[in-house]
């Protein structure tokens, strides 16, 4: 029975394309430099900023702190602030904690569901490898 529902669970999640798989993997690449310098401790402005420098050494398109619209029942509600949209496909959430938590992946499920964004990296950068520090979220159907 497990099976079953893990198979029906696993069918409901949509794999992003190659193009976006490559464009996440240049993202983690542009994060693990900034770590590799930075290293743990800092304030996530700090790493925001490195970020920033690090995709425009790199080439790669981005926005930092794009404010969304939330909606509820069609009506607006508020904002939300994405830390990078990067390349108009992938929502990339920072943090600088101790561990990261339920909430930190529901914030990011939250706005990829909010924007119909398929792909979304939470990144840690207080942890000793940044390899540790990453989640890959992507948006169930």
């Amino acid at each position: 029975m497990e099976t079953n529902r893990q198979d029906a669970k696993n069918a409901k999640r949509r794999e992003p394309s190659q193009e976006l798989d490559k464009l996440a993997y240049a993202v983690i690449g542009a994060a693990i430099e900034v770590h590799q310098i930075l290293g743990p401790g800092f304030l996530e402005e700090v790493y925001q900023e490195a970020l920033i420098i690090e995709f425009l050494r790199r080439g790669i398109a981005h926005e930092f702190e794009k404010s969304v619209t939330v909606y509820y029942k069609g009506h607006e509600v508020g904002k939300g602030r994405l830390d990078f949209l990067v390349a108009n496909s992938l929502i990339v959430e920072l943090k600088a904690v101790q561990n990261l938590a339920p909430i930190h992946e529901a914030q990011v499920l939250s706005y990829l569901k909010m924007t119909k964004y398929p792909l979304g990296l939470l990144i840690n950068f207080n942890v000793p490898l940044l390899k540790d520090g990453i989640k890959r979220i992507i948006l169930s159907s």
